[in-house]
C-alpha cells in the first residue's frame, strides 16, 4: 500500500515538473519544422547530464536546433566551429601574462559555458577532441597548475557531417562513447519543406525566448533520477548490451564474427537514464519496456565496432540493434 503511495506521490511530482518540457517543445517548435524526434532527443540529453552527437548531411538544421534549444534557457552558450588549426587552448583557454599584476593569469577560453556546440567536431585533429575529454567525464578544466570546475547544467552538443571525408578526423571509440546519444537527422517530409522554405522566404524568421532558468532544469534532472525502474526492466537493458557483447548466448550466433566490441558499461548506464528521461517526458513515474526501445538505436547505434566482414556484408550497426530488441525477451 505504501508503494502504491509512493509512486502516486511520484507521478504528481512529474507531472508538475515536467511541465518545462511543454515550455521547450513550444519555443522549439516555432523555430524548428518537423525534426521531432530531434528536439526530443536533445530533451533527453538536457535533463539527463547527456552530451549528444548529432549527425546529418548539411541544411538539416542541427546548428538551429542546437542555438534555439541553448536560447529557451537562460544559460550562457558558446559556438565553437571546429576547424584543422583549432588548438586546445582556444577550447580551453590559456595563461597570458598580465603585466599590470606581473604574473600569468588565466584566461578561460569559450567552453566555461553552460551550453556548448562544437560545430563538425571531426574537422579538427585528436589533440583539441581530447581537450573535450576531460570537460565532459570530469565536468572540469586544468590550464597550468589550476583546475576549474564547469558550471551545471554543462552539456556538449556537437554535430558531424557523414558525407564529406576529406580533411576530417574521425572521432576514436574512448570519445565517442562519451556522448549519451548518438542522433542521426535524416530529411524533412514533403509538407515540413514547404513551410521551412515559405518560414525562410518570409519578412521576419520566428525567434525563440527564454523559458526557463538553469535551476528549473537542475531540479528536473533529479526527477528524473527518482523515475521508478523494475528489476525486470534493469535485466531488459542489460540482456540487450549484453547481446551486442557474446551474440552467441542470445540465439544471435550468426553476429559473433560481424562484431568487433559491444557497448561498456556506459551503454547501459545511459540506456537506463535516457529510458528514465523519455518516461519523463511521457509524464510517467515509471519505465517501460517501450521506453527502453524507443532510446535504444541513439544510445547504442555508435558502441557497437563493426568487423571487416560486417562491412563486407553491407551490415549496419542499425539493424544489429534491432535483431537483438526482436529477439531479447521483453518483460
Amino acid at each position: 500500500m505504501e508503494q502504491t503511495a509512493d509512486i502516486r506521490e511520484l507521478n504528481e511530482k512529474i507531472q508538475r515538473e515536467s511541465a518545462i518540457i511543454d515550455l521547450i517543445t513550444m519555443e522549439m517548435n516555432k523555430v524548428i519544422v518537423g525534426q521531432q524526434h530531434l528536439v526530443e532527443s536533445l530533451i533527453i540529453g538536457l535533463i539527463s547530464k547527456g552530451h549528444i552527437l548529432l549527425e546529418g548531411v548539411p541544411g538539416l538544421a542541427k546548428t538551429l536546433a542546437i542555438n534555439t534549444l541553448a536560447t529557451t534557457v537562460d544559460a550562457k552558450f558558446s559556438r565553437i566551429q571546429f576547424t584543422p588549426d583549432l588548438l586546445p587552448a582556444d577550447l580551453l583557454g590559456t595563461m597570458i601574462y598580465s603585466q599590470k599584476q606581473e604574473e600569468f593569469i588565466v584566461k578561460k577560453g569559450p567552453i566555461f559555458s553552460n551550453f556548448i556546440l562544437a560545430d563538425e567536431i571531426n574537422r579538427s585533429p585528436a589533440k583539441v577532441q581530447s581537450a573535450l575529454l576531460e570537460a565532459m567525464q570530469e565536468k572540469q578544466v586544468t590550464i597550468g597548475a589550476e583546475s576549474f570546475k564547469l558550471e551545471e547544467p554543462f552539456l556538449v552538443l556537437a554535430t558531424q557531417n557523414p558525407i564529406e571525408q576529406e580533411g576530417t578526423y574521425p572521432l576514436p571509440e574512448a570519445q565517442i562513447d562519451r556522448f549519451m546519444l548518438k542522433v542521426i537527422i535524416n530529411y524533412p517530409k514533403f509538407e515540413e519543406e514547404k513551410l521551412i522554405m515559405r518560414e525562410n522566404l518570409a519578412k521576419s524568421f520566428p525567434i525563440a525566448n527564454k523559458v526557463l532558468k538553469t535551476e528549473e532544469i537542475l531540479r528536473a534532472r533529479d526527477v528524473v533520477r527518482e523515475v521508478y525502474m523494475s528489476e525486470k526492466i534493469e535485466k531488459y537493458i542489460l540482456d540487450i548490451v549484453f547481446a551486442t557483447r557474446n551474440p552467441e548466448n542470445y540465439n544471435l550466433k550468426k553476429f559473433k564474427g560481424l562484431i568487433s566490441f559491444g557497448g561498456s558499461p556506459r551503454a547501459s548506464i545511459n540506456l537506463a537514464l535516457a529510458s528514465k528521461a523519455f518516461a519523463f517526458i511521457r509524464r510517467r513515474g515509471y519505465v517501460l519496456p517501450e521506453d527502453v526501445r524507443a532510446v535504444c538505436h541513439d544510445v547504442l547505434r555508435h558502441r557497437i565496432g563493426l568487423t571487416y566482414e560486417a562491412e563486407a556484408e553491407n551490415i549496419s550497426q542499425e539493424e544489429i540493434i534491432s535483431e537483438i530488441l526482436n529477439t531479447v525477451e521483453v518483460p
